[in-house]
């Protein structure tokens, strides 16, 4: 499910770079530099490979992991240009994830939670004024959990925490103050899972892959 929907993003983003690259060529178009704002509007899949180990309150293994389900997600970006080349962008969103303790004959839903993750991230952006512009970034991540509800007879508690960011992308001008946008981004963050009062328990590494495909507005 996490590589197929990762793959029709990405396709959905290559099909539109090779319409953007073809139709826009002769269109005039805004460059980005020095005090430009830029407001990114995207459709994101975040995806964690999270399959870390379940054990007792003694450290003693239970045969079980954890997996914690993909979200596909509206999210928006705010981005500022401090200088030609150096920009600074905050990402929000909010995603909804479902996590099962899985193992041999396992497989129990025991958790849904929602994310906020906001990503602050700066930027160099080598060919601002080019109508393909590459760009990377890093930055710091807060994973902050919400709606949470437990299943099953079991009872989750999920701590707060702050992590790591790194980002790389591609801003393709359309026409006028319009672009495309496409962006990746793998955060680096990990949760401790307080399961049935402490009886159990598990560090989480989310880690998550954020890959995304928008349309952005200059000014």
């Amino acid at each position: 499910m996490k590589n197929t929907t990762i793959t029709g993003i990405f396709g959905l983003a290559l099909g539109a770079l090779a319409f953007s690259a073809h139709a826009a060529l002769a269109q005039d178009y805004t460059p980005l530099g020095k005090g430009s704002f830029v407001l990114t509007g995207r459709v994101t899949d975040v995806s964690s490979d999270a399959s870390d180990g379940i054990d007792t309150s003694a450290g003693a293994s239970t045969g079980l992991h954890v997996h914690v389900s993909n979200s596909v997600v509206p999210t928006l970006g705010f981005t500022y240009f401090l200088a030609d080349q150096l920009a600074v962008e905050a990402i929000l969103g909010t995603s909804y994830h479902q996590i099962n303790a899985e193992g041999p004959g396992t497989d129990v839903k025991v958790h849904t939670t929602w994310t906020l993750p906001p990503v602050v991230a700066l930027q160099y952006h080598p060919f601002p004024k080019a109508r393909f512009s590459p760009y990377v970034g890093a930055g710091v991540n807060a994973m902050i959990f919400y709606g949470e509800k437990n299943y099953n007879g079991f009872s989750v508690r999920l701590k707060d925490n702050v992590g790591a960011a790194i980002q790389g992308g591609i801003d393709v001008a359309l026409t006028g103050r319009w672009a495309l946008n496409v962006d990746v981004k793998k955060v680096f963050v990990q949760t401790d899972a307080v399961i049935n009062e402490g009886a159990l328990l598990s560090n989480v590494h989310l880690d998550p892959l954020v890959a995304s495909v928008g349309v952005s507005r200059r000014f």
